[in-house]
């Protein structure tokens, strides 16, 4: 058979390459893995943040401030793993915001990635 036929045959079936919205659901597990890891060490610095303010405030000890600048930091790179995350997998803006909230408020941010990933899981059928 020559180049001109063999491109003009149709692929067989399952063979075919995956459509646009297949290859991005494939970046899922990936982008969940990111926003977990992001939400629990978002979550671990804001506890840590709070211990160094009643410990500032509280007792009066001081040069605890740079804690305050990695939570500030480490939140920043977890607002972008849940951006990444909702547009993957198309959250409504309540849902995201709502989630991005999550890293200001101690222990929530450990709640809400348990509730966001079963969420997840459970949608696209990933285990």
């Amino acid at each position: 058979m020559t180049e001109a036929e063999d491109a003009t045959r149709p692929a067989p079936v399952g063979a075919e390459e995956p459509g646009p919205l297949a290859a991005e659901e494939r970046k899922i597990p990936g982008a969940l893995l990111r926003y977990r890891a992001l939400a629990w060490i978002t979550g671990v610095w804001l506890l840590a943040l709070c211990f160094e303010l009643i410990a500032a405030y509280g007792f009066g000890v001081e040069g605890l401030s740079w804690i305050a600048v990695a939570h500030g930091w480490i939140y920043f790179v977890y607002l972008l793993m849940t951006m990444d995350l909702a547009v993957r997998v198309r959250w409504p803006v309540a849902r995201t915001l709502g989630t991005l909230i999550a890293g200001t408020i101690p222990f929530l941010s450990f709640y809400v990635e348990h509730i966001r990933t079963k969420q997840v899981k459970e949608q696209f059928g990933l285990s």
